[in-house]
């Protein structure tokens, strides 16, 4: 929460630690809600299937368990093949984004940190405009180069950031901020070159960038999970750190914490999980943005919870954004982005508002 500085309050990041015990009843009732959200979702769309149908044909998947003879193969094929492989990559994004953007929060002390802050955005927007309009080829060897090279900008945007801000005292996060914002006015400025000199069809370009999920496979959502568990499990294991950094550095240094080591490791695995997302999504804003500060605001600062609460919270925000975005203009579909600007603008000035006024 913003104090007058508009940071995190340590005050209450301590008091909040006194007597408490994990929430794991908060923890699934998030999970529920997403079940029921990610069924709801599966359960519209140009070809309407009844939510009870929708339960009963994933149950059908289970050892043992046959689909009634009532229900058509249509449906069957439209919710394994079409919707749910979309529902699954947006709970995957949404996840992802939600917990770097927490992680990126308790970095910076600062609760308007996104998880595009230090270049990620711009780098992964970089490598993909490279791919879609330079005779850069879309396959190799039957492989996608497009979130290769979606990834490889967006972790390498952060790595040149990082290397800038780093001095032999260390890397103080207000120059590293400053730095991402150079980065991302550079490879901005690329990729607007990049636009401006072809002559290309823009509307995937323009897609990618305002993030869709229109193309999602079951086999994007795995690939996303096998870059971003690992560093979701740092995050994870670092909750209890992010508590002690919020009262100061010098503060963990004195409880023992290797403060320069743990900020490179945190950098490194929210980086590493929001490249992974914004691969095969495009650049999908305010997420990491409006969940994490969405849990705070409800259930409190404590990183221990906000953490995974932040990544439900983030998953069944971008599934039902999701849902919106594929129904709201049928026939037609806007890019999800969209939908979580509609939504995460007017949060963001309402932070900024509270800011202004000194609240916490």
């Amino acid at each position: 929460m913003p104090s007058s500085e508009g940071r995190l309050n340590p005050g209450r990041v301590a008091a909040g630690l006194v007597g408490l015990r994990y929430p794991w009843w908060r923890i699934a009732l998030g999970l529920a809600a997403l079940a029921v959200a990610a069924i709801f979702a599966a359960s519209l769309g140009s070809v309407h299937v009844p939510f009870g149908s929708v339960v009963e044909i994933m149950a059908a998947r289970l050892p043992g368990v046959e689909l009634s003879a009532d229900i058509p193969a249509a449906w069957d094929t439209i919710l394994w093949q079409l919707r749910l492989p979309r529902v699954a990559q947006a709970a995957v994004v949404g996840a992802a984004l939600a917990m770097s953007g927490a992680a990126y929060q308790g970095l910076f002390k600062n609760p308007l940190a996104d998880p595009y802050l230090v270049g990620v955005a711009s780098g992964a927007g970089l490598g993909a405009v490279v791919v879609l309009l330079t005779g850069v080829p879309m396959y190799l060897a039957g492989i996608s180069l497009l979130p290769v090279a979606a990834f490889a900008g967006g972790t390498g945007a952060v790595v040149v950031a990082y290397s800038i801000a780093r001095n032999s005292q260390g890397t103080p996060t207000t120059t590293l901020i400053l730095a991402g914002v150079a980065i991302a006015s550079l490879t901005g400025a690329v990729s607007s070159l990049l636009i401006m000199r072809s002559d290309p069809e823009l509307r995937p370009v323009l897609s990618w960038l305002l993030g869709s999920f229109i193309s999602s496979e079951w086999k994007e959502s795995a690939i996303v999970l096998a870059y971003a568990v690992p560093g979701i499990v740092v995050l994870l294991g670092f909750g209890r750190v992010l508590n002690v950094l919020q009262l100061s550095e010098d503060h963990a240094a004195m409880l023992g914490v290797p403060v320069e080591k743990v900020k490179l490791l945190l950098i490194a695995a929210a980086t590493l999980v929001t490249a992974a997302a914004v691969s095969f999504s495009g650049l999908i804003g305010f997420v990491g943005l409006v969940a994490p500060h969405a849990v705070r605001l409800v259930w409190g600062p404590d990183y221990r919870f906000l953490l995974p609460m932040s990544a439900i919270v983030g998953a069944t925000f971008l599934v039902l954004a999701d849902l919106v975005a594929r129904t709201i203009v049928s026939p037609g579909e806007l890019p999800v982005g969209v939908v979580t600007a509609f939504c995460g603008a007017p949060f963001f000035l309402y932070l900024l508002r509270r800011r202004r006024l000194g609240t916490s």
